[in-house]
């Protein structure tokens, strides 16, 4: 009978042990997307502004709105149930990263800077910006508005454009308000989505204002997604398939029909 070598045998289960561990170890790596949510496993925590319509905003005190309906709807796709944290646009990014949310759905485009600090679900909106002006107004297009006074939301893309075509910034916090300032001549125009004004236009049929699409080549359309904290992958991937089966059926279409009278959950 061949003699066996204890010490050589020591070092070979030592070898195997070390990678039974190792293997083990990688499968607890991989976290469930409920281990990731900030409250209970039942809970998806949203962070919006609620003031923007027709995205999020109040009605008879209650939040309503194409985003609102939208975080319902994934959230019940993943077996969770939506509760919404209204929060100022400027302290949205501030409360993802501290976790005080799971995801803001908060009509955000995704920019190469915000990918630097978060994920993002796959695109729910393609939207495209337009120029919101008085309808006696002499400003025909971005290449016009050099000094105007233009309402904009803090920080939002709509802000960066119009700084970079020459406006003069001032800061607005909600829709209404911005429409407002330029109807009472404090302001000379804005940019925003054309789907907000065609919302907001179908509410106020009487309203002296009139919109231009930006070409694309002078504001690319937008990608509109959710935002997930970068320690959220799996959870993020889950609101990704529920997006994948509410674009496939209908429901995605039928909120956009509901809220902008047209599909802009297509590219």
């Amino acid at each position: 009978m061949k003699k066996i070598n204890l010490k050589k045998l020591t070092v070979v289960l030592g070898t195997v042990m070390a990678l039974v561990l190792v293997l083990a170890g990688c499968g607890n790596t991989k976290k469930d997307a409920k281990s990731e949510l900030v409250g209970d496993n039942k809970t998806l925590t949203v962070g919006l502004e609620g003031t923007y319509a027709p995205y999020s905003y109040r009605q008879d005190g209650k939040l309503k709105g194409f985003e609102v309906e939208l975080g319902q709807a994934m959230a019940k796709k993943m077996g969770l149930k939506a509760k919404f944290v209204p929060t100022k646009w400027d302290s949205l990014i501030a409360g993802l990263q501290a976790k005080k949310f799971d995801v803001v759905i908060n009509n955000v485009t995704v920019t190469k800077e915000r990918k630097k600090q978060f994920i993002f679900s796959t695109p729910y909106i393609y939207s495209k910006s337009a120029l919101i002006v008085p309808k006696d107004s002499k400003l025909k297009s971005v290449d016009d508005i050099k000094g105007k006074k233009f309402p904009e939301g803090t920080g939002t893309e709509n802000a960066i454009y119009a700084e970079k075509f020459g406006a003069d910034v001032m800061p607005s916090d909600t829709f209404q308000n911005t429409v407002s300032l330029i109807s009472e001549g404090r302001a000379q125009g804005t940019i925003n989505s054309r789907e907000a004004f065609y919302s907001w236009a179908k509410d106020n049929p009487d309203n002296k204002l009139k919109v231009t699409e930006i070409p694309t080549s002078k504001i690319p359309a937008s990608e509109i997604a959710a935002m997930f904290n970068k320690q959220s992958p799996a959870l993020r991937d889950k609101a990704n398939k529920a997006l994948k089966e509410l674009q496939a059926d209908g429901t995605l279409t039928k909120l956009s029909k509901k809220y902008f009278t047209t599909d802009i959950t297509k590219k």
